[in-house]
């Protein structure tokens, strides 16, 4: 490894848990995070190492120390130096990672900081598909606007989509909507009814009603006292299988 220069230090609060970036993406990741427990266990010992392959995380790694210092020791000494041709940069995460809170916590403190690392994934979610609803309604730089994108145009009754006049507010896709208390649950069997929805979603913490709709068949309202038992219970119970056929079922939050 050769050193190059580096601009800055850490930006985030010292903490156990090495984030690594511009990392060389056309490595295998078995072959990345052999490379990298090399150096890094140099430093202190390493409890997890994540790297993944998915578009949007790769270049990136954390490595997880046993304790801070070997953290803030790691990203003195390795602070750009290369690997595989590239000057890796390092900062400290700027959350705890699992394996530190599972090491260091109790079990109900694992299971809260899984149940806001869910939900902060979920509202930047939630954020980009906004912000990408809101890209495709924005029109051209200079572009007049014709008569008939200027027009609003009435959605189909019955979808719940607002005008897609572009001055009108993005729908965000479902799948995407930020936490909140209500979850809305989806093909659901006709012969469930709220006992034997309240047997499922009931053993979820702050559990308080199952409503169904008058009138409409498969779907229902699941509220809870707060965002944390909702947050449990989808991430439980989406596309669990209910009925004879096992048909999975949709959970999603209520749109607000």
């Amino acid at each position: 490894m050769a050193a190059v220069a580096v601009r800055s230090g850490p930006t985030q609060p010292p903490n156990s848990t090495v984030y690594v970036k511009n990392l060389e993406e056309r490595i295998k990741i078995d072959d990345l995070k052999e490379a990298l427990t090399e150096i890094f266990s140099e430093y202190g010992t390493v409890i997890d190492l994540v790297a993944k392959k998915n578009l949007k995380a790769k270049g990136q790694a954390f490595v997880v120390f046993e304790d801070v210092e070997a953290a803030e020791r790691a990203i003195q000494e390795v602070q750009g130096f290369e690997l595989f041709d590239k000057p890796m940069l390092l900062d400290f995460a700027k959350t705890q990672s699992d394996a530190t809170v599972q090491s260091e916590g109790t079990e109900e403190e694992f299971e809260l900081h899984k149940r806001r690392r869910l939900a902060e994934k979920e509202r930047k979610q939630a954020h980009q598909a906004a912000e990408e609803q809101k890209k495709l309604k924005r029109p051209a730089a200079g572009a007049a606007p014709d008569a008939a994108s200027s027009r609003p145009v009435k959605a189909s009754r019955g979808a719940g989509l607002k005008s897609s006049n572009p001055g009108a507010g993005a729908v965000v896709p479902e799948e995407y909507l930020p936490p909140n208390k209500i979850l809305f649950v989806q093909n659901l069997p006709e012969d469930y009814d709220v006992d034997g929805l309240t047997a499922i979603f009931g053993r979820f913490e702050g559990f308080r009603e199952v409503r169904l709709v008058p009138g409409r068949k498969g779907i229902a309202f699941v509220e809870y006292e707060a965002e944390a038992g909702a947050i449990s219970a989808k991430e439980s119970t989406s596309g669990m299988g209910l009925g004879a056929e096992s048909k999975p079922i949709k959970v999603v939050y209520q749109r607000q």
